[in-house]
């Protein structure tokens, strides 16, 4: 269907492009029946204004800085390959979007980045907070400076933060407690669970909306102690090689965050991925694979192209003023087993 513009409103209200401009944006010097003419024939033809087009005529610039963790994180990785297309494809839109790896782990560090930025280097941030105190204090500061914050994968709810964009992460762990439950025999059996850190709000929050689910529909599995590797991929080698030595009888496995390729490695090692279900997170090649190679049974995702895009649209809505179309904004959890890889 063609897009309703600008022209069409002048051409039905029999006026000028000026005239349509001046009512459409609430300038004085126009007669109240021809304002009445001009609006009719807007909703008539069921004219949305193009919010680019409009931020380009007043030439507005909006300057905004996305704070993804830097590392070893395949997820993190796409977060930002999303945030530097865009920043590409979006440049003649004057949008600007400005990439800076952090350390995720490390919230001081994090603090220290949100406190050198205000409004003469940025328009708006959106950060993968991790949940330490100073990192909040840094956000709550930025917003009195002016500068609209979302937050980006993980949530920092007790922050002055304006806008959270990515999955129900509690929805998210539920799944994967549910998705181990089903998988596995109606038999006792021991789980293991590895996280990057339980610091990290979003694996804090998977944590437990798995173990909610294990606790009140699979009372018969145990979880055991969970183990951070801080997402890295040695590390959670070396923690899935340990737990398949001290538990000889190990049924499943959860990967709450990333540092997949080192749990998939270690799995396969060990000859034992066809009797352990192993549950994980976030599509990447190397997921992917391993669901078509019946290493991992279920992986649970979000897409980063609609986190970036939504997370572009709410800083925009913010620095105008505008209202967040929730329904637009919400980020949906996918489930792939190997029969439904797209």
């Amino acid at each position: 269907m063609k897009r309703v513009t600008i022209h069409d409103v002048a051409d039905a209200a029999g006026v000028s492009l000026a005239t349509v401009d001046r009512v459409l944006n609430g300038r004085p010097g126009v007669r109240k029946a021809t304002i009445e003419k001009v609006k009719q024939a807007a909703d008539s033809l069921n004219y949305k204004p193009d919010v680019f087009a409009a931020a380009l005529a007043k030439k507005r610039t909006y300057r905004l800085h996305f704070l993804i963790p830097n590392g070893p994180n395949a997820f993190m990785e796409d977060l930002s390959r999303e945030a530097a297309s865009h920043a590409r494809t979006m440049s003649g839109d004057r949008m600007q979007v400005h990439v800076e790896p952090i350390d995720a782990f490390d919230g001081h560090r994090v603090a220290g980045t949100l406190a050198i930025l205000d409004k003469s280097v940025c328009d708006g941030v959106a950060v993968v907070a991790p949940a330490f105190p100073e990192v909040r204090a840094a956000i709550d500061r930025l917003q009195v400076r002016g500068v609209p914050v979302v937050t980006l994968v993980s949530d920092h709810p007790s922050s002055s933060r304006q806008h959270f964009v990515g999955i129900d992460n509690t929805a998210a762990g539920r799944t994967a407690g549910r998705l181990l439950g089903r998988f596995l025999p109606k038999t006792s059996g021991k789980i293991g669970l590895i996280a990057g850190s339980l610091g990290l709000r979003d694996h804090a929050e998977r944590f437990d909306g798995c173990r909610d689910v294990i606790a009140q529909c699979f009372p018969h599995l145990e979880l055991l102690k969970v183990r951070e590797g801080r997402d890295d991929n040695s590390k959670n080698a070396d923690l899935v090689r340990r737990l398949l030595e001290d538990h000889s009888d190990l049924a499943g496995l959860y990967n709450i965050g990333a540092g997949n390729r080192g749990v998939i490695a270690a799995l396969t090692a060990s000859g034992r991925a066809e009797n352990v279900v192993f549950v994980g997170h976030e599509l990447t090649p190397y997921t992917r694979d391993a669901l078509s190679d019946d290493v991992m049974d279920a992986v649970i995702a979000q897409d980063p192209g609609h986190e970036i895009r939504s997370a572009i649209r709410v800083l925009k809505a913010l620095c105008d003023g505008s209202p967040i179309i929730d329904g637009q904004e919400r980020i949906g959890i996918d489930v792939f087993i190997r029969d439904n890889l797209p």
